[in-house]
């Protein structure tokens, strides 16, 4: 009879418990709001906030505060309550998603626009609800901060305060600068490594030392990985989205397959390309470009530090060791796909509403540098008949390469604009040096605009006065790029599913991407989401959590499609 009394209380107690727990996640679930778009869907969801005790590094305030990183967590039960074969099948429903803002993500090592110390800002803007946490006992002693999310729209200037009342950040806190091989470089590659080992995956590092992860696939396969990619350095006033979005979406996506229990048919991996920015070392899409063929590795590796010349891009991958054994080609390590997911870097999706971009291919462009050649001669005593002037004759040069693009629907661009350092007010120039970016969809139009350029600068060259003499030289010459269908119609099989066909729309890529490079030699594709007004390479570049959410959600349904068509398609053959 005693120990029957004496096990009643226990019971009673432990039906007490589960019953509050779950009348609270009933409660919870209630009077909860998600974010549109398919991020978390219908059935029986919850909010789980996960803190992490050793934050990457790289995360703004100080190293021992903790991230806080939002989870949606779709279909409610952890994947240990399913089988296996369900999950199988569920994968789309069943996954764990970081609504992570990358306000946090990837932002301290190298931040030059540093945030107070002890305040960590999400500014997640237009969030249709409201989740809080603060001072949590369980954080180091001296991590006096406060995460929000709310539905401000007040980019950078909506942020926490530090227990002591700091002042708010603004936006010029927002940038980041990580440029390639510098100790802030070196610094996250180490926090990657340790994150990409923390799920199973092996890490390969070439001879330009690209960063590839492998997870492997359930056939067990030596066929060759599908690869999600992008780059984790950044332009000296950059923002913290272009390039580092793709490389934390891949690594989430590695996350959720390996919390899931999910394997693909063949291994999976993801890629960080080095000195894709070209900042430091002036060569965009440098070792995608190495990998492709396209530029010779010597080359590459005797890039100069644009600020040491003693400084090259090889001895800095030596000092961080990061100078791998194995050949950057497709040979030394191929890939069976690339898809990347990247911020526009335009206005195009913001303007018509759509969520997601289904990239089809890249621009052709070819970038020229003319000089133009004139004499000096005093402004106030020669007559305009008898001058040489090599700016007024550059300047109309620029302005019809404007004209005669817009005639064809395609882009001119002048960036650099030279004139010798002893230039004088009083003294017309007799040198100056310009720069031409052409850039269209189709590489005739690429070719048909610089030869009507080259016409209408020869005629310019002899209009005014005594005239001027001019030469160019061709310094990048870049093809045009198709991306490969199969992949395309596995971002727009997952675009559909997750926000319907008027939420998304087929978009060609303006800028260049270490995308454009693989293409050469394996199936590859993008996905855009929308960044705001479409600002990029700028402090104030910006993508709000749940397009970065979304993006993530299509990039891993595009890779499971993509494996699951690649099977089907190879069982044929």
């Amino acid at each position: 009879m005693s120990s029957i009394a004496g096990r009643f209380p226990l019971k009673l107690g432990s039906i007490y418990l589960v019953f509050n727990v779950i009348k609270n996640w009933l409660i919870m679930i209630h009077n909860m709001r998600y974010p549109p778009g398919g991020l978390v869907l219908p059935e029986l969801p919850c909010v789980v906030v996960r803190q992490q005790w050793n934050p990457p590094p790289d995360v703004i305030g100080r190293r021992s505060t903790s991230i806080v990183q939002i989870i949606a967590f779709t279909g409610g039960l952890p994947s240990r309550f399913f089988k296996k074969t369900f999950l199988l099948s569920y994968i789309h429903k069943y996954t764990m998603w970081s609504i992570f803002c990358l306000h946090q993500a990837l932002s301290r090592e190298g931040h030059r626009f540093k945030t107070p110390t002890s305040c960590t800002s999400l500014s997640a803007p237009a969030a249709p609800y409201s989740q809080t946490l603060r001072n949590n006992s369980r954080q180091p002693p001296d991590a006096n901060y406060q995460v929000s999310r709310s539905t401000t729209t007040d980019y950078g200037k909506r942020c926490t305060k530090r227990a002591n009342g700091a002042p708010l950040i603004d936006t010029a806190n927002t940038g980041m600068a990580r440029l390639t091989l510098t100790d802030a470089d070196a610094s996250v590659r180490r926090w990657l490594d340790d994150e990409v080992k923390k799920l199973g995956c092996t890490l390969h590092v070439d001879q330009m030392g690209n960063m590839f992860a492998r997870q492997k696939g359930r056939l067990n396969s030596s066929a060759p990985m599908v690869a999600m990619g992008s780059h984790l350095d950044t332009q000296p006033r950059g923002g913290r989205y272009d390039g580092i979005l793709g490389v934390m979406a891949a690594l989430e996506v590695l996350r959720t397959m390996k919390e899931n229990g999910y394997q693909t048919n063949y291994d999976v991996g993801l890629v960080n390309w080095t000195n894709e920015e070209g900042a430091r070392f002036p060569k965009s899409m440098c070792s995608s470009g190495v990998w492709a063929g396209v530029i010779p590795i010597e080359q590459a590796w005797n890039l100069q530090d644009i600020h040491d010349p003693n400084v090259t891009l090889r001895s800095e991958l030596e000092r961080h060791g990061y100078l791998g054994d194995i050949p950057c080609s497709p040979e030394g390590f191929p890939l069976g796909a690339h898809f990347e997911l990247h911020i526009e870097q335009g206005p195009i999706l913001v303007e018509t509403g759509r969520s997601l971009g289904v990239v089809q291919g890249g621009q052709g462009y070819r970038w020229l540098t003319f000089t133009v050649y004139g004499r000096d001669a005093h402004t106030g005593t020669t007559p305009f008949s008898a001058r040489q002037d090599p700016l007024l004759a550059a300047s109309k040069m620029i302005a019809s390469s404007n004209e005669i693009a817009k005639q064809h629907g395609a882009l001119a661009s002048t960036g650099v604009l030279k004139i010798p350092s002893n230039a004088s007010t009083n003294t017309v120039a007799s040198q100056v040096t310009f720069t031409l970016d052409i850039r269209h969809l189709e590489d005739e139009v690429v070719h048909a605009v610089q030869k009507e350029c080259l016409e209408s600068f020869a005629n310019i060259a002899k209009q005014d006065g005594k005239g001027v003499s001019f030469d160019w030289t061709m310094d990048t010459d870049s093809a045009a790029v198709k991306f490969n269908k199969d992949c395309i119609d596995a971002v727009r099989t997952a675009a559909d599913e997750l926000v319907g066909a008027g939420q998304y729309m087929d978009i060609t890529s303006g800028a260049g991407h270490d995308t454009v490079n693989t293409s050469r030699h394996c199936p590859s594709t993008m996905i855009f989401v929308p960044c705001r007004d479409g600002v990029s390479h700028h402090p104030e570049e910006y993508c709000r959590p749940e397009d970065c959410a979304l993006g993530t959600q299509a990039l891993l349904e595009a890779v499971v499609n993509y494996d699951q068509a690649r099977m089907k398609k190879e069982a044929n053959a």
